[in-house]
């Protein structure tokens, strides 16, 4: 590290001609963008051997996420000391309580005006710095405009000792955190008063921001003569008041509410009250309990109205608007007799969860009019509901055996796996003085059975089941919220419908069977509520086999990428204010699962299909799948089916191909549709419209900020003429594949489609689909930097660097882990390898530090060999792309370049046989970030 470390000083304090290093060099860290200042701490901790903070003010929210990472740390037997303080009385008791919990770290105060904010990290031979502006605080690591300087020098040198001799001076007169001190410091705390003031309430409500666009898009879709429009409302933003506010505006002669269950139809009623307000005789109850016939405004349940008896009472035109709650459940046979007998002016349908697993198309009730729709993520990052954090625990295991989905029920309620919930719940804790926890569980007997033993340890809870009357629920949940219950155990009972804001708690017990679940479930604790600041979600990760669907349920990923799912797993993700945290151990679970599942498999690939048809009232086309983000539309690219059409006729569409049309697809899907480089693409999109000149696109091309020279004008006729598929993959070549015609011509200074290509165009459905594949290819295209040739840490093949690299012939098939061409030389290095014995697997290469690895050519190889020689040659530039394993797709993620350090090339003996092999340590040009170092490398 030591030279690495001197040169990211020299370059951060010096001069930037020394080569820089992210995580050695001096930084600013600040919350900007996408980057946090938390994350940078995070992964000072997972690499420390020690760690000394000294921080005045903390907020209990941002403990959870840190207790996660130190519960790593504990396993791994690293400790710390964290000197804080109760300077202004900021430190709420509760979280002293929390790092009392914590059981390697060890807490001690400061007295008087204590209000230091620093962190102090130990690596052994060096010592990191973070001091600026930043609290532990979820707003100052995550959010706030705050200022941090991190540093890292040698343990011996004057600053990094100078910050550890204070910080030792400071432990030794600071007095350990003892339960006696919190007492005495809760018994005389006063909560500080904010200093913004109170806000005063004026007990008129107003639509938030959400609302405000939502009735703006409404009121339009009633304008222009809709009779039916969908609301996508996540739980918690206020879905009932829209329904309440479009009603104001609409002021019909009658109104209908529809809903699911009468508890839900009764606080509806309560709502819309406040903000239509009236006479209270114009609202009416019509369920099983009350029938109104006559009110203004009717708050029924779908039981009761869908009943012969009571449709014959109702003529229908009786409500001029209807309003249809929880519109996800509109496909059932009840609510389609109501469909079948009213005619009002206007139908509007409302859920937080419009997608179902039985594939009902509840967007077609609604005649596809999408009004308005935010999802749980937008919400998060509006501030509309209560910021929760995430963490991902391993289940109880014992004797090697874990919970999985063919567990015995004995297994699942015993003492010892009761106890680890139980410590696990009180470790990562909850807001508020007392846990009010919603626990789902995989069986109606295993609820029961839980509740009793939770009970029987001093956390009184109570089973609910579908079993169980509503009379029950109710008073179940009543007694939650007033403290006689901390926790209700459930299965699958309060995914919809049911609120109690006040839940502090969610455990999941379970196995996640579907993202939509998965996503109820998170969403009752979500609503905000008096004092209620973040919610704590405590899974317990089990060997179950759909492990791979909670990092794509939080993060709302449906790409069907397993590169990004992967992602998700490894780095701590945010949606907001929100933190999604893995223990180690779970991580590797969900990566297991993830290995042994096909995300794009067909059957996954249809269910989407068939899901966005539903939304759009339409054939979706590529550009529909990138737009709303259902499949990325790579997945469709990577398939063994040729293009999208296969696809497209595999779901029952009436495509009309010809054999040359089809392999112009199959080009267009398999070469250009990523946008790695968007040069074909935009010739392409050119030329449909008439012939163009050479000046004529460079200057296209400069608009479009891409780079432009003599060679990639050459590589794009080689690529849209076909030539440079001119190489045999096995019998045949893939120009074959491609089809014999050349895609353009270029003659005196011109570019013009080929009259085949031309001729094609006036087919429709040809023409669809060549325009979506142009269309989608520029908008991914944007995700590159396409002002170069390749752009740092984005994934490619070795096919895509040859074309990138402006090469004749795509000669990646006999490539494997490099190639030296005239004045570039290809690297591609698989950090782990699967099979010890594969030749590949002999090469130890090393990414030491972030920025320099040792890497050997293949053998036999010798330093005068010819290849060797070239390689060697100072003017030769390196392109480096890695992968973390085998297991991993074909793509490699782009590291830059990287110099051959003068002197390090040695003639070296490998694997079993001593074969000679040249070995070299190559040094990048620019330093591996933080992330990428954890998602690359980090065991």
């Amino acid at each position: 590290m030591s030279n690495a470390l001197e040169d990211a000083v020299l370059n951060g304090l010096i001069s930037q001609n020394y080569p820089g290093h992210e995580m050695l060099g001096p930084q600013l860290l600040a919350n900007r963008g996408h980057e946090r200042i938390w994350p940078v701490l995070r992964q000072e901790l997972l690499t420390a051997d020690h760690f000394i903070w000294a921080v005045a003010f903390i907020t209990q929210d941002m403990l959870v996420p840190l207790k996660a990472v130190l519960a790593d740390l504990a396993d791994q037997g690293v400790s710390g000391t964290l000197i804080t303080g109760d300077y202004l009385g900021f430190n709420n008791p509760q979280v002293f309580r929390e790092l009392m919990k914590i059981p390697n770290l060890e807490v001690r105060l400061a007295s008087g005006k204590f209000h230091a904010k620093g962190y102090w990290f130990d690596h052994g031979d060096a010592a990191t710095i973070v001091i600026g502006s930043a609290n532990f605080t979820r707003s100052a690591l995550l959010e706030n405009y705050e200022w941090a300087l991190k540093i890292t020098s040698r343990q011996n040198a004057h600053l990094a000792e100078e910050v550890g001799t204070e910080l030792q001076r400071l432990a030794q007169k600071s007095q350990p955190l003892t339960r006696d001190w919190i007492d005495q410091y809760a018994a005389s705390w006063i909560k500080p008063t904010s200093r913004l003031g109170v806000v005063k309430k004026t007990g008129q409500i107003k639509p938030n921001k959400m609302q405000q666009a939502a009735l703006k898009e409404l009121q339009q879709l009633v304008a222009s003569g809709k009779k039916r429009g969908l609301v996508i409302s996540a739980t918690g933003t206020g879905k009932t008041y829209l329904g309440a506010f479009a009603v104001k505006a609409y002021q019909p002669k009658r109104f209908l509410y529809l809903v699911h269950r009468e508890q839900i139809a009764k606080k509806a009623m309560l709502s819309f009250q406040k903000v239509l307000g009236g006479d209270k005789q114009d609202y009416g109850m019509l369920t099983g309990h009350e029938r109104n016939f006559t009110a203004k405004y009717t708050f029924a349940t779908v039981q009761t109205v869908s009943q012969k008896e009571v449709l014959d009472q109702l003529d229908k035109d009786h409500y001029d608007y209807i309003l249809i709650d929880e519109a996800h459940r509109a496909a059932a046979p009840s609510y389609q007799r109501i469909f079948a007998h009213f005619k009002p002016q206007f139908w509007l349908g409302m859920t937080a969860t419009p997608d179902r697993m039985d594939q009902q198309d509840v967007y077609g009730l609604f005649d596809y009019n999408l009004a308005y729709e935010i999802r749980l993520r937008e919400a998060l990052e509006a501030d509309m509901l209560t910021p929760f954090h995430y963490v991902g625990v391993a289940d109880y295991e014992a004797d090697g055996q874990v919970i999985d989905e063919t567990s015995d029920l004995r297994y699942l309620t015993t003492d010892q796996r009761v106890d680890y919930i139980l410590k696990e719940l009180d470790y990562y804790g909850w807001c508020g003085k007392r846990p009010r926890g919603l626990v789902y569980c995989s069986r109606q007997e295993e609820a029961r059975k839980l509740a009793a033993a939770f009970t029987q340890r001093h956390h009184p809870a109570q089973a609910l089941t579908n079993t169980d009357s509503e009379a029950v629920r109710q008073t179940a949940v009543a007694d939650l919220e007033q403290g006689k219950l901390e926790y209700l155990v459930t299965v699958d009972l309060f995914n919809e419908g049911i609120d109690v804001p006040s839940l502090n708690q969610v455990v999941m017990l379970r196995n996640t069977q579907s993202n939509i679940v998965f996503t109820q479930q998170l969403g009752r604790g979500l609503r905000k509520y008096p004092g209620k600041e973040y919610l704590t979600v405590i899974d317990f990760i089990g060997n179950y086999k759909n492990n791979y669907l909670i990092p794509l349920a939080l993060n709302q990923d449906n790409s069907r990428d397993r590169d990004q799912a992967e992602r998700e797993t490894k780095l701590p993700t945010f949606a907001g204010l929100s933190t999604i945290n893995f223990t180690k151990v779970a991580s590797e679970r969900i990566l297991g699962s993830l290995e042994k599942v096909k995300l794009d498999s067909l059957a996954n690939l249809r269910a989407a299909y068939r899901q966005l048809h539903q939304q759009l009232g339409r054939m979706p086309l590529l550009a529909d799948f990138n737009r709303f983000g259902s499949v990325a539309p790579q997945v469709f690219a990577d398939l063994k089916l040729p293009n999208y059409g296969h696809f497209l006729q595999k779901m029952g569409e009436p495509l009309q191909l010809t054999a040359y049309e089809d392999q112009v697809l199959t080009f267009m899907t398999k070469e250009l549709l990523k946008g790695k480089r968007l040069h074909e693409l935009l010739l392409l999109k050119m030329l449909e419209q008439g012939a163009v000149s050479q000046a004529e696109y460079k200057i296209a091309l400069e608009k479009h900020g891409a780079y432009c020279n003599e060679d990639v004008l050459q590589s794009v006729d080689w690529i849209l003429g076909l030539s440079f598929f001119e190489v045999k993959t096995g019998k045949t070549t893939r120009r074959a594949q491609y089809g014999d015609k050349r895609l353009i011509e270029f003659h005196a200074g011109q570019y013009q489609l080929a009259a085949s290509l031309t001729a094609s165009l006036q087919d429709h459905d040809f023409k669809t689909l060549f325009d979506d594949v142009l269309a989608t290819g520029l908008a991914l295209s944007r995700d590159y930097d396409q002002s170069r040739q390749f752009t740092l840490y984005r994934k490619y093949d070795r096919e895509d660097v040859c074309r990138l690299l402006n090469w004749p012939l795509d000669v990646s098939a006999p490539m494997y882990g490099y190639r030296v061409g005239d004045d570039v030389c290809p690297i591609f290095i698989t950090y782990k390898k699967q099979d010890t014995q594969k030749r590949n697997a002999i090469y130890n290469n090393q990414l030491a530090d972030g920025r320099s690895l040792r890497w050997y050519t293949r053998s036999p190889r010798h330093l005068d060999s010819d290849e060797v020689k070239r390689l060697l040659k100072p003017d030769m530039r390196l392109e480096v792309f890695v992968k973390r394993s085998d297991a991993s797709k074909k793509d490699f993620y782009y590291l830059g370049t990287a110099q051959v350090v003068p002197g390090s090339a040695k003639e070296e003996l490998l694997g079993k046989k001593k074969r000679p092999a040249v070995g070299m340590d190559l040094l990048l040009q620019t330093p591996l970030t933080n992330e990428m170092y954890e998602l690359l490398f980090a065991d």
